[in-house]
């Protein structure tokens, strides 16, 4: 997928008044029962089901039996709209988990978390998000994650990376595994009839010789799936970073031995 809308492109301070429940609320309209919270959800299933370019007002206000203009009531639009959509799915309820979780297990729900929230909601990976509007769910996540790594001995900095990290490890192996999925729908043409297609010319590419490490892989090295890949990444990323906050508790050590 690539990117086609941007967080943060509307109006920011009415985003953050939305988000956060700052600004005014509208009156009571003619719409009994309407409500930003309807709007949002309503935006994310059309998104969940259609893709984001099917998300309009006109489309919401047919999803919910609603005049195009009273939902202008509630959200400026659609920009604002997608900066709400964003952290509505980021729902993150930090009572729910154990305060005591280790700093591994901490970044391992963080790394899964934003997995399923890809698989859950494909349309995310179409939104550049270099430019977050933080809400109450995004900022509720973070503080998860930099609780689960304080006092390891890290600077303000590095746990911030660590976590971006981590984040930006399954963003990338959830993006090639959505793609795959998402190809097959778009195409109509299987994975398997896709390489199959490559048959011919692979052949005399490898029998060239000019590719003998490529010549030399099995039949399986590309067999695995994309949580495959996720596993292996994950396993092997939080085992580098064991090491590095290793390092930092043996420099700890030394020093106060000094």
């Amino acid at each position: 997928m690539t990117t086609t809308e941007h967080s943060g492109g509307g109006d920011i301070s009415r985003s953050l008044e939305l988000l956060w429940g700052t600004g005014e609320r509208p009156s009571r309209g003619p719409k009994p029962g309407l409500t930003l919270e309807r709007i949002v959800t309503a935006a994310i299933a059309v998104a969940d089901a259609e893709g984001l370019a099917a998300v309009s007002m006109r489309r919401l206000s047919a999803e919910l039996g609603a005049g195009t203009m009273s939902l202008y009531r509630y959200v400026p639009g659609k920009a604002e709209l997608l900066d709400l959509m964003l952290d509505q799915v980021q729902a993150f309820d930090p009572a729910a988990h154990a305060p005591d979780l280790g700093w591994r297990e901490t970044l391992e729900m963080v790394a899964r978390g934003s997995w399923q929230l890809y698989e859950r909601h494909p349309w995310l990976l179409q939104v550049d998000q270099a430019r977050p509007i933080l809400g109450p769910n995004a900022m509720a996540g973070l503080e998860f994650a930099l609780r689960g790594l304080d006092g390891l001995g890290l600077t303000d900095r590095e746990r911030i990376h660590v976590i971006v990290t981590v984040e930006g490890f399954a963003t990338g192996i959830a993006r090639t595994h959505v793609n795959s999925t998402m190809a097959e729908k778009r195409t109509g043409v299987s994975d398997e009839e896709f390489w199959k297609a490559h048959t011919p010319a692979l052949e005399k590419a490898l029998a060239s010789g000019r590719f003998p490490m490529q010549a030399a892989l099995g039949e399986d090295a590309f067999s695995g799936r994309g949580e495959d890949a996720f596993e292996f990444g994950l396993k092997n990323l939080l085992d580098g970073i064991g090491a590095f906050i290793a390092t930092r508790a043996r420099a700890r050590e030394t020093a106060a031995e000094r």
